[in-house]
């Protein structure tokens, strides 16, 4: 079950169900042993609120736009992306993409993350990106 809740921020997101649906989409055309969605949970929040948990979980001191919590058992696809709005929003001006389609990569690399992408090196980051396009590809949402 793919959850959404929002954290220390007001954000609501339209069209979870097709949202939901492109993630199950993307969980069964990218997994390499025919995963299935078990529990996960999207949050938003604001670069605080994601700061402080890079700072207590990952040692890190910095802001990013996701951090991605694996709890994968076998086949069985689980975790926990937490999204910074704030950092979304400045990366879709800087970048001058929209900030939806800003949001929807990085949902979609979080999924991948789960999936057993990587993005630590040159080659793992041409991997990612590529899988990040291809499932950008197949997202359909209608307006509305």
């Amino acid at each position: 079950m793919i959850v959404y809740h929002s954290e220390d921020v007001s954000f609501a997101l339209k069209n979870k169900r097709e949202i939901s649906s492109w993630i199950k989409r993307i969980v069964s055309t990218e997994s390499k042993n025919q995963c299935k969605i078990g529990d996960i949970n999207i949050i938003f929040c604001s670069d605080n609120y994601l700061l402080e948990m890079n700072n207590k979980y990952l040692k890190h001191n910095y802001f990013t736009d996701i951090i991605t919590f694996d709890y994968c058992e076998s086949d069985i696809i689980s975790g926990d992306l937490f999204i910074s709005i704030d950092t979304v929003k400045s990366n879709s001006f800087e970048y001058k993409t929209e900030f939806l389609d800003e949001l929807f990569r990085v949902i979609i690399h979080g999924i991948l993350h789960l999936l057993g992408f990587n993005d630590s090196t040159a080659k793992e980051q041409i991997e990612m990106k590529s899988a990040e396009e291809r499932s950008l590809s197949n997202l359909q949402i209608r307006n509305g």
